[in-house]
């Protein structure tokens, strides 16, 4: 015997069990060096800073 619902799941209930599954906007903070938009926890893409100093060379 092959194991198969008894009952067929309604769309409400398979719906409402994906209700998490949604994409979120990336979060952006200001960088404290020199107050471009950044991702929080990653290298600043405009001056090259990280918790405060220099970490790569500056890519303008």
């Amino acid at each position: 015997m092959a194991a198969v619902p008894k009952r067929r799941i309604s769309k409400s209930r398979r719906d409402k069990r994906r209700t998490h599954y949604k994409l979120e906007a990336p979060k952006f903070v200001e960088c404290p060096h020199c107050h471009e938009l950044m991702i929080p926890h990653r290298v600043c893409k405009s001056c090259g800073y990280y918790d405060g100093r220099s970490v790569i060379a500056e890519a303008k």
